[in-house]
């Protein structure tokens, strides 16, 4: 079985057991959350999907960590008149694991 979800203005397809990193949430480690806008739901004996979202469906997950993505290097130049900056950024994240799908 797997479903669709949407959280942090992306879609994920997602299936028990899985971990997955998604945008950052308001939740500790060990805390568990419920993903209520879910797209579609598949499983054998077909695909279920919502207009925007499928009623009643939702995944559960268990929270296993908060944490910050690789820095990446921002740098803007300009040629001839010596400007340049650089910065860098690191997108915090939010690690989870998919407990259950329920239909």
């Amino acid at each position: 079985m797997y479903a669709v979800i949407l959280t942090g203005g992306k879609q994920l397809k997602v299936e028990e057991g899985n971990v997955i990193r998604i945008e950052k949430l308001t939740a500790e480690a060990g805390d568990t959350v419920t993903f209520d806008q879910v797209a579609a739901v598949g499983d054998d004996s077909g695909l279920t999907v919502g207009a925007p979202f499928v009623d009643g469906a939702k995944v559960t997950a268990t929270v296993l960590k908060n944490g910050k993505g690789k820095k990446i290097r921002v740098f803007t130049y300009k040629p001839k008149c010596g400007q340049k900056k650089a910065q860098g950024h690191r997108q915090p994240f939010t690690c989870v694991r998919i407990e259950s799908i329920a239909k």
